[in-house]
């Protein structure tokens, strides 16, 4: 059981003075809201036909009282317009039972079903978008595991589940953004809850001693990737998508103080309808690998060294225009002074490389430009940064 209590005042200006050339286009997202929520597993072992079972059955359950979530257009940081201001109450239940069987001493099965529910109220500023919604979904859950021989199991699993859309899309009739040229037209209401269907083969291994390793093949449909757009607060439905790929992960622990660890992953991403714009999905990243190298029992010293690699990925749906790849490298180190107190010393982005967190294509303007720009625009990553902290136990 567990109970939150949240706030949330950020302020940006993603394209400087586009939609408003004298006071520019600054504006506030506000998020004030309680949250609770429970969950609880019961799990039985039995016998059957001489077959060892575990039945388990659980449930999920959360409610978020959200007074207010809001978007205003400001100047330095004072309000001008209200957007959107609502009072959103969401309460979600999920109920799951499944079955884990040991047919053989080298194949195991799990069975599973879950069900979501889920209860809207919101109350905006604008009448027309108020209301209420609900929405349940359900789907089954598979899972074999074959094996170990020699030190190594297969596994399948196949899934079906969902992704669910922020509230105020299950309930809004007209757009509420000046901004905009639709401002106060008809908007379609968004399904909340989405389907998606996943699939996954993959091997774990033992095959050294203090070798572990894994490789996964997974595949991840989802019918529509409806969004609502903070920013803007309204909704858009983008198009049923499939990604797809390959990840490969080791952990090596060859001697007492040395462990080496290290993650690759490949992958896809498409949508799966036609479009003349291009089935690319804008910042999918396709590779990403990691490397690290761990020391630790030497003395009263420990630390270590990891490099982490993002690859380019397209920034439009016809792959015209790609962002960078970025490769960073941190370092700790760490002295324990006794059983209780430790100093640890990073230093992140060792090399101070020159590269960026994320990119993004679009239109934008600058004080005294006299049209808008299509430019990248990025947020870069840090450069290297030393910090030293101190932990001490009681």
């Amino acid at each position: 059981v567990y109970a939150m209590d949240y706030r949330l005042k950020l302020v940006s200006n993603f394209t400087y003075f586009l939609d408003n050339p004298v006071e520019g286009d600054q504006f506030e997202q506000a998020d004030r809201r309680r949250v609770f929520g429970a969950s609880g597993v019961q799990t039985r072992f039995a016998k059957a036909a001489g077959f060892d079972l575990e039945n388990t059955v659980g449930f999920v359950t959360r409610h978020d009282r959200i007074d207010p979530v809001a978007l205003y257009l400001t100047s330095r940081g004072d309000r001008l317009t209200t957007i959107r201001e609502d009072r959103v109450e969401q309460s979600s239940l999920g109920v799951f039972a499944q079955n884990a069987t040991q047919w053989t001493p080298w194949l195991r099965s799990t069975l599973g079903w879950r069900h979501d529910f889920y209860r809207f109220d919101v109350h905006s500023d604008r009448a027309e978008n108020s209301g209420r919604a609900h929405d349940d979904i359900g789907g089954p859950k598979a899972s074999l595991v074959f094996g170990p021989w020699a030190g190594t199991e297969f596994y399948l699993n196949a899934g079906s589940g969902f992704h669910s859309n922020d509230a105020r899309g299950a309930t809004t009739r007209v757009n509420p953004d000046p901004r905009d040229p639709g401002f106060l037209g008809a908007v379609d209401r968004v399904t909340p809850l989405v389907r998606a269907k996943g699939y996954e083969v993959g091997m774990r291994s033992a095959p050294l001693p203090g070798l572990q390793t894994t490789l996964a093949l997974w595949r991840l449909d989802i019918a529509s990737e409806l969004l609502f757009v903070g920013d803007a607060g309204t909704t858009e439905a983008s198009r049923p998508s499939r990604r797809q790929g390959v990840e490969w992960s080791a952990y090596y622990h060859p001697l007492p103080w040395l462990t080496i660890d290290g993650d690759v992953s490949v992958s896809i991403a498409r949508f799966r309808d036609a479009d003349p714009a291009g089935d690319r999905i804008p910042g999918a990243i396709e590779r990403v690998a990691s490397l690290g190298v761990g020391l630790d029992d030497v003395g009263p010293w420990y630390g270590g060294l990891r490099l982490r690699y993002f690859g380019p990925r397209s920034l439009t749906e016809d792959n015209s225009v790609r962002s960078s790849g970025s490769t960073l490298v941190n370092l700790r180190a760490g002295y324990r002074i006794n059983s209780a107190l430790q100093v640890t010393f990073d230093a992140l982005n060792l090399f101070d490389r020159r590269v960026n967190d994320i990119e993004y294509l679009y239109e934008s303007r600058l004080a005294g430009e006299v049209a808008p720009v299509q430019d990248m625009h990025l947020h870069p990553a840090e450069p290297r940064t030393f910090r030293m902290s101190v932990r001490m136990r009681f």
